[in-house]
């Protein structure tokens, strides 16, 4: 089952855009900084860190933008279904 089939009203539908939108901004952000964390760090445990940090933040960056791709092919079948309010 997809994450628009739980969803019931189109104003969940557009909250839940939004937060998805928010939360890429956000582990955009971390992943820059566990970027940015790994070009600094010369201990070989926090090497091993920054890089589980690294994969932790593109899986989630990965995921969350399946699910904007998911709600976006869904509106594309149906336009208005993110503009009822």
């Amino acid at each position: 089952m997809t994450l628009i089939r739980f969803l019931k009203r189109p104003a969940e539908q557009e909250r839940t855009y939004s937060l998805l939108l928010d939360d890429i901004k956000r582990t955009k952000s971390d992943l820059e900084l566990a970027y940015s964390n790994f070009e600094n760090v010369v201990d070989p445990d926090l090497i091993d860190c920054c890089i589980y940090q690294v994969n932790a933040a593109q899986l989630r960056y990965k995921f969350l933008l399946s699910r904007v791709k998911q709600i976006e092919d869904s509106c594309a079948r149906n336009p208005l279904e993110l503009s009822k309010s």
